[in-house]
């Protein structure tokens, strides 16, 4: 099965645990791996105004990827889409930081783009209100059903 792999926002802003990122690099070793980043800018997106925070204006992606795309926001940009669909894929493993929002904000995106979102979910870490990931992984199961962990991934590559 030809797949890729989407990082989502595994930086030091949202402080992600040391098993995660030495997960996701175990995972992103092995297949084609893109990687967002979240940027504050708030002319894009009104974080601090709405909410009272906001990510760091300057961070880089923990995990190495083939390539890195700066989001302002929670969802996808058009160019990390359009990358992902010319690579043909038949579904795209996500994984990273903040399940029930810019993680599952991902899954609406590529499924919108046609594409098909499997989530990764040991490779993946809720917000402040639920660092287990539980509640997004909850949502993604209701909302795209496919989901996977890092060792089935794995194992299916060497079979």
């Amino acid at each position: 099965m030809r797949q890729a792999l989407l990082i989502v926002d595994v930086q030091s802003t949202f402080s992600p645990s040391e098993k995660l990122v030495d997960g996701i690099r175990v995972l992103a070793a092995h297949l084609p791996a893109i990687a967002s980043i979240e940027l504050h800018d708030e002319q894009v997106t009104p974080f601090q105004r709405q909410l009272g925070w906001h990510p760091a204006q300057d961070d880089a992606a923990l995990v190495e990827a083939d390539k890195v795309f700066v989001k302002h926001g929670y969802g996808q940009t058009a160019e990390a889409l359009a990358y992902l669909k010319g690579l043909e894929v038949e579904r795209v493993l996500v994984c990273g930081l903040q399940t029930e929002t810019c993680v599952l904000a991902a899954g609406f995106a590529l499924f919108d783009a046609g594409l098909c979102p499997t989530l990764v979910t040991d490779l993946t870490m809720g917000s402040s209100l639920d660092r287990s990931g539980q509640l997004g992984i909850a949502l993604w199961k209701h909302h795209f059903g496919q989901v996977t962990t890092a060792a089935e991934v794995l194992a299916g590559l060497k079979g």
